[in-house]
């Protein structure tokens, strides 16, 4: 196991390996292309076999269900294509149940499979040859995950902790379910709208409340930031944010970094939109400098 600090160093120069749970979903069935289309924001008929994509899959009312990847296999030979959702573990069960919510006569079929994944991130990683793989593009970043059988291909790579790809996924601004993203959360809160919707696709469940926020210049209530805390106190997630002793959000992830010491994400209210700095309440009686950074930081 490579150390924090080699772990950073290889994801900015070489390649390192990340044994993570996620939970695997897989989509078939002549009409799953066309099910999907209705349920989903990405435009999975525009996905070429081997491609991934982010999506979210929303309540009627707009609010976030879940936020996935979807990869598109399959069509060899005539077949229908195979489509396989991931999302954070534990979130894979009210996944499908949602997915599967409007599912009247369509013959499309979901399946949650076992859910180990090897994450492969950094400037070097190359896909292996035939191996079936889920793409990760974030920005600048690109790499994939292999699972099932596959995950042998990659064996060999030197392996980083669960908590340092915490911290990668922090200081990219990526969002996880049951922290930047729950049911109460509007899709453009968490700034992954441009990733994750397509506004050129026919209908889907929930699109009038992105529709209408894009509209209006997508000006939520709060928006997703990313916060480099003064010190070495952790606060915990949930520690609330003030600007001139008025409440201004609160962390919604935190973790420690080699490069950067406590990097965190939270959610920052629009009347505070414009700070470059704020206090963490970490507890009771202490106050902890951050300053308010874009991402990747």
């Amino acid at each position: 196991m490579l150390s924090s600090e080699q772990t950073e160093t290889e994801l900015r120069d070489g390649v390192v390996a990340f044994d993570l749970t996620r939970d695997l979903i897989t989509v078939t069935g002549p009409d799953a292309m066309t099910y999907l289309q209705g349920q989903i924001s990405q435009d999975v008929e525009r996905m070429r076999p081997g491609t991934s994509a982010w999506s979210f899959v929303l309540e009627p009312q707009g609010k976030v269900a879940a936020w996935f990847r979807i990869s598109r296999f399959g069509d060899e030979g005539g077949e229908s294509p195979l489509f396989v959702i991931d999302v954070d573990h534990g979130h894979g069960d009210e996944t499908l149940a949602r997915l599967a919510r409007f599912k009247l006569r369509t013959k499309a079929d979901f399946e949650l499979l076992a859910s180990a994944v090897v994450a492969v991130r950094g400037p070097l990683a190359e896909r292996p040859p035939m191996a079936r793989t889920l793409g990760f593009e974030w920005g600048a970043e690109s790499g994939f995950d292999v699972w099932g059988d596959d995950r042998a291909l990659v064996e060999a790579l030197p392996r980083g902790s669960a908590q340092d790809h915490e911290v990668f996924r922090i200081r990219h601004g990526i969002p996880a379910m049951g922290a930047e993203l729950e049911s109460s959360t509007i899709p453009a809160e968490a700034g992954v709208v441009d990733q994750s919707v397509s506004f050129t696709k026919g209908c889907y469940v929930g699109q009038e409340l992105v529709a209408r926020v894009d509209s209006r210049g997508n000006n939520t209530p709060r928006r997703l930031r990313g916060f480099l805390i003064e010190g070495d106190d952790l606060p915990d997630p949930g520690a609330e944010l003030q600007v001139n002793d008025d409440v201004a959000g609160q962390l919604t992830s935190v973790g420690r970094s080699c490069e950067r010491g406590i990097v965190a994400l939270g959610y920052l209210k629009r009347a505070f939109e414009d700070a470059t700095s704020v206090s963490v309440l970490a507890r009771p009686g202490v106050s902890l400098s951050a300053t308010v950074m874009a991402f990747p930081f």
